[in-house]
């Protein structure tokens, strides 16, 4: 069975397993946390921001009403 990302393509177990591996040896168990909660924080501020574009939107829509 394979996974497929529209970004990435198609990866099977392997490919995943040594990615994962990969990642383990480079960076270290104990900063694996603090990049995903990194990225974390940067996904939430991206949101964020795109909520309030879409708000100033809508509400520019409505006042020219």
């Amino acid at each position: 069975m394979q996974t497929t990302l529209s970004f990435i393509g198609g990866l099977g177990g392997w490919e995943i397993m040594i990615i994962l591996v990969f990642v383990l040896i480079f960076f270290g168990a104990s900063k694996i946390p603090e990049i995903a909660r990194g990225m974390g924080k940067g996904i939430r501020e991206f949101k964020d921001a795109t909520k309030e574009i879409k708000d100033e939107i809508e509400s520019g829509v409505r006042l020219d009403k």
